[in-house]
This record gives structure tokens, C-alpha cells and sequence, in this order.
């Protein structure tokens, strides 16, 4: 039988290799406050959906004393008080996974008056010291553009995921697209450096690297509403990931012609 990947199963093996390899599992939080942060690996979650995955992975990585950084939307599906909490309450940090260019569709000034009552709406339940960008596809802006305007910091704002963190110093491996560092599937979901140069294709691979310990520090995206153990869920999350990342493949065709033509 063929192994399935993107598994909550699967997750746990990568928790295995992490907590018993050379690394440290840092939060976000706690990776931007050391003054020379060395083999540490930051975990990532980007809840965009279906926020009861999140309290399973967050459960499974609390079992193996790691803690991780949760970046959650406010949109009324992910918005779930109770499980933030819980989650927070576990150990791990929650941030706000922000996206509020696209709401304001493009007015910096609209944008920023619903970053700060969003922000707050979230403190109510959370301390959020961090924060990260939400990556749609379909829209023409790219939310973290809203810092080329206004400061993070003036908000309490120790971090941006995508801003603050040096990646030539950090290897960053994301599942988007389902598939790890596909740059085919990523339409914004892309860091300012690529300080991996190899072939992730399956957690597999992720693992034996993990276990190699060759690299100095490395940032893991995953988004738990892609790893499931049921089998129907898991043939329901490939079939419609697929038709997704068919799309991205469009939008980054359509990109470069664009960009050969400018």
C-alpha cells in the first residue's frame, strides 16, 4: 500500500524527527528575540480554513512539547474564540494572519483602520506580538505591501513572517500547493531569498533533512487544513488542492507574459 502524505499521522513523524535531531522548535515570537538564533527550526501555521485542524496539530505538537506559531484569519469561519484559546492556552503562539489590502481593495487608509480593529479584536483573546500576511490568488495586491505605508511596530508589532526574518540565514520549506517549495503553486507565498537549493518533493524528504541537520536554521509553513487522516477527507483535500493549484499555474503563466511584455 502506498504511503499517503499529508497526514496527521505523517505530521507526527515530522514532530519525532524534530523534537530528537540537533534543532530547537522555536515560535516566530521567539526566534525574532534571540539576539543569534542558531539550529533552531520555526513551525508556522497559516490557518486559513477550518480552524478545528489547527487544535489537532497544535495537540499532537503539545504531546511533543513544541511549541509553534498559529497565524489566524478573522474571517467568520477561522475566527473560532474558543479554539484560539485552547491553542494559546497549549502553549503556542497565535498571531493574526492578516488581509486587509484585499478587503479594502487597495485603500492603504481603509486597509489600516481594519488592521487595528482586527488586531484588537483578536488581543481580546490572545497576546499577538507577530503577525503575517494572508496570500489570495485571486486579488491584485499583496497585503504585507501595507508596510511600505505604515510601521508594524507603532502597533506593538514585534514581527512580520514574511518581513522579518532574514531568509538568506533561514532555509524555508512551505506546503502550498500540497506539494513542498513548488514554485509552480506559489503565487504569493514567496519569501525574498531561496537559501534551499535542492529537491523537496514529500515529508519524506523533509524528514531526512531535518534528521541530516545540515542546515543552520529553517522556517516549516504548514497549513493544517491540508492534513487529515481520514481517507475521504484526504482524497477531498487532493482533488480540490488540484484543481487549485491548476489555476496558480494560470495566474503565474499570465504573470510572466506580463512581465516579458512590460
Amino acid at each position: 500500500m502506498i504511503e499517503r502524505d499529508f497526514t496527521l499521522k505523517k505530521y507526527t513523524q515530522l514532530c519525532d524527527t524534530i523534537v530528537s535531531s540537533s534543532y530547537a522548535p522555536r515560535t516566530i515570537q521567539e526566534f525574532l528575540n534571540q539576539d543569534q538564533p542558531d539550529k533552531s527550526i520555526i513551525l508556522r501555521h497559516d490557518v486559513d480554513r477550518k480552524p478545528d485542524k489547527a487544535l489537532k496539530m497544535a495537540l499532537i505538537e503539545h504531546e511533543h512539547g513544541i511549541r509553534s506559531t498559529y497565524y489566524f484569519r478573522t474571517v467568520k469561519e477561522v475566527f473560532q474564540p474558543d479554539i484560539i484559546r485552547n491553542i494559546a492556552d497549549l502553549g503556542h503562539e497565535i498571531g493574526y494572519h492578516y488581509e486587509v489590502l484585499d478587503i479594502a481593495k487597495g485603500d492603504v487608509k481603509k486597509a489600516i483602520e481594519i488592521f487595528g480593529q482586527e488586531l484588537k479584536d483578536l488581543r481580546e483573546i490572545a497576546p499577538i506580538k507577530t503577525i503575517c500576511m494572508h496570500g489570495n490568488p485571486l486579488t491584485s495586491w499583496v497585503n504585507r505591501d501595507l508596510w511600505t505605508n505604515y510601521s508594524f511596530d507603532e502597533f506593538g508589532i514585534i514581527g512580520e513572517a514574511y518581513l522579518s526574518i532574514d531568509f538568506k540565514k533561514v532555509s524555508y520549506f512551505t506546503d502550498t500547493g500540497r506539494a513542498w517549495n513548488s514554485s509552480k503553486h506559489s503565487v504569493k507565498d514567496i519569501v525574498a531569498h531561496k537559501n534551499f537549493i535542492g529537491n523537496i518533493k514529500s515529508t519524506n524528504d523533509l524528514v531526512n533533512l531535518v534528521r541530516e541537520g545540515k542546515h543552520q536554521n529553517i522556517c516549516i509553513l504548514v497549513h493544517p487544513n491540508r492534513w487529515t487522516d481520514g481517507f475521504v477527507g484526504w482524497i477531498t483535500e487532493l482533488v480540490w488542492q488540484n484543481i487549485k493549484n491548476i489555476g496558480k499555474v494560470m495566474i503565474n503563466t499570465r504573470k510572466r507574459y506580463n512581465d516579458q511584455d512590460n
